[in-house]
């Protein structure tokens, strides 16, 4: 190999080794691809220049399969960091997939009302029966038993249901949430961590 191929090597390895610097030393880019490319292609075309002074035929023969191995080489090393970098997506610790749907019936909750209006109803209804003291009973019996079916109404009247969703995200790490209406997620479903709750991706 001569000086003028010597030198060729040289300036192509110290592209290569530009191109590497760039990749490792930040996200590698489309544009920075582009760029590496045009720089490879001029290289290539500087040493086509430098081949063809070359002093024989079978010099400069091999000057330009050195010079092209190099450019292809270059290419090459190019199109892998380009693979890597777009292959390799950031990380989103909030992101995550639904891998169970739970809906359950909230109990609702009774209060006086309830009992008062159904023990007032019971004790009405138990007053229209029998006589005398046996009314009496009648009539604390059917306040008693109306207080509580009234208080039971009440609880199935404020009765709701709720869904519990629950994700396991990207990072490895599980979520539950909460929702009063069907929040129409299904079990696979891609969502994503946002103010407290959960949205689809």
């Amino acid at each position: 190999m001569n000086a003028r191929t010597l030198t060729m090597s040289l300036a192509v390895s110290l592209a290569l080794a530009g191109f590497a610097t760039t990749a490792s030393a930040q996200q590698y880019t489309k544009a920075q691809y582009a760029a590496d490319t045009k720089q490879a292609a001029t290289r290539y075309a500087e040493d086509k220049k430098l081949c063809a002074e070359e002093s024989n035929s079978s010099a400069r023969m091999q000057c330009q399969r050195d010079a092209k191995a190099e450019y292809d080489k270059a290419l090459a090393g190019a199109k892998a960091d380009l693979k890597n970098a777009t292959g390799k997506p950031m990380a989103c610790n909030d992101c995550g997939r639904v891998i169970a749907v739970n809906v359950v019936e909230k109990k609702g909750e009774g209060s006086a009302v309830g009992v008062i209006a159904g023990g007032v109803a019971g004790a009405l209804l138990g007053n229209q029966v029998g006589g005398g003291s046996g009314k009496k009973l009648a009539t604390i019996a059917g306040a008693a038993g109306g207080a509580y079916a009234g208080n039971k109404v009440e609880e199935h009247v404020k009765s709701s249901k709720a869904w519990h969703v629950k994700v396991q995200y990207d990072n490895g790490t599980q979520g539950e949430f909460t929702f009063d209406k069907d929040p129409g997620f299904a079990n696979g479903d891609l969502v994503k961590s946002a103010n407290g709750t959960i949205v689809r991706k």
